[in-house]
């Protein structure tokens, strides 16, 4: 017999019991994307990988803080160097994959903060919630009995929770229930984590308006210099985009000396650094003359900037003569420290004034020892037996063809040793007051004195009192977030046929509360003896 059903009924077809998931759609998709990136758990792990995205910088020398190292480390790391400057490993704080996670943490942590603190200040303004039928349910749960005004009993109770910071409704009496209080505490705690979410949106904000509006920048002073704030005397500088490098608040430093301290004493640690001081005089915009110190840590505030002693070392002064006798360049010239002895290297270029330009690379040795080696190396930091070893090349410098180059670094890939390395001559050696002729006739070079020098690092941070600012509400928003519970207590009183009354007390915690019920039983304990009951064990 055939089925009267029509074709298209339900029961005519084998049903799919197949799960269907409705279509999200494109607004669907974005949706679930906006509630993933906005969730608590999204803003702690990409704050989790700032911080780890942070180790780089940490690790590395940064171009915006320590120039001179980069150039040391693309010295000594000439493979290693261009993948980790591909990667901007040495532009940590500026690079594309730190500024992603910055960007979408500030994204996370609003998405975040807002819908919270909308949904917190429609409860701080709600009424606490009616008392539960059935306390004996709850934590902490207490009872006393006997005779006792209801109504005095409300009274007490009420004015006893508001002393300890409840916030206190009153509810009438329903059933046999003379009434009973509701009481709730606690919102002090979300009021803290809003507050360190919200201070740590506003360190982010105030660290990307800083970086905008400030500039760092770094000079390197030789005792008896000056180093006036404006953009051509800076060795490097790198300004915010809205800072205007042309209009630098005037003001001058001169590095009149600079004292260091060495350990002496202690035979493991002969030659540790135990202080460092760059005793300098600024002169502010008006004329206006001081004698300061800049110690490690302890930078000079001046013209709205704050100038850091970043590092030190020692700078021959050299001259070089032709052979004639006539001085055709002479310079203070930084060495830049490679070991806790200060052994030190740099460059002297000299492009014109003899037959040939001329480029050397020196080893200065503030006390100079001999290694079983052979080889030459520092014993002490301090100047006790200086020398300085020239490697001598001549040839094409490359300073003509238009691109800057280092004047700590110098490519010998197309120059022609003629002291030192491959060459016949050895490398040439100068004691402090030694004049000693350059190889091929051209000329002499000597190496008069050695002055100490300080590495300036300038830093210019409008924001960084926002930033002191946002890092304590960060740390008093954390506390009161961990330490102020999160309770309701309600207090109930129930009159008996007898004319007495049943006064029962119980809490309720949102999330962890260990103390909560010592907390009520501390309440039934002090309000029962107001009223001369006592409470059921």
């Amino acid at each position: 017999m055939s089925s009267s059903r029509p074709s298209d009924h339900y029961d005519s077809v084998a049903p799919d019991r197949s799960i269907q998931q409705p279509k999200l759609g494109f607004t669907g998709y974005v949706r679930f994307f906006w509630r993933q990136l906005t969730s608590m758990k999204t803003a702690l792990l990409l704050l989790l990988l700032l911080a780890f995205a942070a180790i780089p910088g940490s690790l590395v020398p940064q171009r915006t803080s320590d120039p001179n190292g980069v150039v040391l480390y693309e010295r000594e790391n000439p493979t290693l160097f261009p993948i980790l400057d591909t990667l901007q490993v040495f532009n940590t704080y500026s690079s594309v994959w730190f500024s992603a996670i910055y960007l979408l943490l500030f994204v996370s942590l609003v998405g975040c903060v807002l819908p919270r603190a909308k949904h917190h200040w429609i409860a701080l303004r709600a009424r606490p919630p009616r008392t539960p039928a059935r306390l004996d349910r709850l934590a902490g749960f207490r009872a006393v009995e006997g005779r006792a005004d209801a109504a005095s009993a409300l009274d007490s109770a009420q004015r006893m929770l508001k002393r300890l910071g409840y916030r206190v409704e009153r509810f009438p009496s329903v059933a046999g229930q003379a009434g009973s209080i509701s009481a709730e505490r606690g919102y002090m705690r979300e009021t803290g984590n809003l507050v360190f979410h919200m201070a740590l949106v506003g360190i982010l904000i105030a660290v990307g308006i800083g970086g905008n509006l400030g500039f760092t920048g770094q000079r390197v002073v030789v005792e008896g210099q000056k180093f006036v704030n404006t953009l051509a005397d800076y060795d490097s500088i790198n300004p915010g985009r809205f800072v205007n490098t042309d209009n630098l608040e005037p003001y001058r430093i001169a590095l009149d000396s600079f004292d260091a301290e060495y350990e002496t004493e202690n035979p493991s640690a002969i030659g540790q650094p135990l202080d460092y001081t760059a005793n300098v005089t600024a002169t502010v915009a008006d004329g206006t003359q001081s004698a300061e110190e800049i110690k490690v840590n302890s930078p000079l505030s001046i013209g709205g900037t704050q100038v850091y002693l970043l590092g030190n070392g020692y700078a021959p002064v050299i001259t070089v003569k032709n052979p004639a006798g006539d001085v055709i360049w002479s310079d203070e010239v930084p060495f830049l420290p490679q070991d806790n002895m200060l052994t030190s290297s740099g460059v002297i270029k000299i492009p014109d004034g003899l037959s040939e330009q001329l480029g050397m690379i020196g080893f200065f040795y503030p006390t100079v020892t001999t290694l079983a080696s052979g080889a030459l190396a520092s014993k002490y930091p301090d100047l006790d037996d200086p020398l300085m070893t020239l490697r001598v090349y001549t040839g094409d410098l490359g300073l003509d063809d238009g691109e800057p180059k280092s004047v700590y670094s110098l490519n010998t890939d197309d120059l022609t040793a003629i002291a030192g390395g491959s060459a016949d001559i050895d490398a040439l050696e100068l004691g402090v007051g030694d004049v000693v002729d350059l190889p091929n006739g051209l000329g002499t070079i000597e190496m008069s004195a050695v002055k100490r020098f300080a590495s300036l690092d300038v830093h210019s941070d409008p924001s960084q009192v926002w930033v002191l600012l946002f890092a304590v509400l960060v740390l008093a928003g954390l506390l009161t977030g961990l330490f102020i519970p999160r309770r309701r207590v309600w207090v109930k009183v129930v009159e008996s046929g007898d004319g007495g009354v049943r006064i029962e007390y119980a809490g309720l915690a949102r999330g962890e509360d260990p103390g909560l019920d010592s907390a009520v039983a501390d309440i039934a304990t002090k309000h029962s003896q107001q009223l001369g009951l006592k409470v059921e064990p």
